[in-house]
């Protein structure tokens, strides 16, 4: 898995797509969101955002 993340940072700098990074960054801020709250009380906020 590190070795996919290394090559995947490489083609980014290599292939000069800077402008991806931002959405990487809030797919995995949305996803750590939705395994975190799992089954807690927030279920209804989130499920409200969405």
């Amino acid at each position: 898995m590190i070795d996919f993340i290394k090559e995947f940072c490489s083609f980014l700098v290599n292939r000069k797509k800077y402008w991806l990074i931002p959405i990487i960054i809030i797919l995995l801020l949305l996803s750590l969101l939705i395994v975190l709250s799992q089954g807690t009380a927030l279920a209804p906020f989130i499920y409200s955002i969405f």
